[in-house]
């Protein structure tokens, strides 16, 4: 597994885990890579800092108590000053998610915040959207809040029909891989 930090021709940054270098290039080539802000399918590897592992040692010396005084001699006899252990990390910096991972503008938020009311108050119908949304127009079907996947030129039928629809900002939160 190999995980990448990835950003859209819209700019938003974020990041996914792929099985290989190839299964990413695969992926991308056939449009499976989606933006998870926008949904675009114009995506691209960012930079990235390497993920670097400390050695065994660094690891272990986190929270390990002072070393004594006498253990810094020097040899003309001398003492140094304790030297502290250092610090242990933050439990919420191993917690939370990464920065990528968080919507880091305010538009972002907004996109967020909307597609989780969005989300929350309605119901999803996929890809038999305009077939619901016509029949609920025409009294066929109850009336509810719903939200799913169009076609363009269908959406456009269902406008000059007189059914109230709207673009949402984002894609179905769905895997398409």
């Amino acid at each position: 597994m190999i995980q990448y930090s990835l950003k859209c021709a819209a700019g938003h940054e974020f990041d996914s885990w792929f099985q290989s270098a190839a299964a990413f290039d695969k992926l991308a080539a056939a449009g499976m890579v989606s933006c998870a802000l926008c949904g675009g399918t114009d995506v691209e590897k960012a930079i990235m800092a390497p993920r670097v592992r400390p050695g065994r040692k660094a690891v272990s010396a986190v929270g390990e108590p002072e070393r004594r005084a006498a253990d810094h001699s020097a040899a003309d006899g001398s003492t140094a000053a304790p030297v502290p252990a250092a610090p242990a990390p933050a439990a919420s910096a191993l917690t939370s998610p990464g920065m990528l991972s968080r919507p880091s503008g305010e538009v972002e938020k907004a996109l967020s915040e909307l597609r989780k009311k969005v989300e929350e108050n309605s119901d999803y119908v996929g890809d038999s959207f305009v077939k619901e949304a016509r029949a609920m127009h025409l009294g066929e079907a109850p009336e509810r809040a719903i939200h799913g996947e169009a076609k363009l030129e269908d959406a456009r039928e269902l406008i000059e029909e007189g059914v109230p629809v709207m673009p949402l900002p984002f894609r179905p939160g769905r895997k398409s891989n």
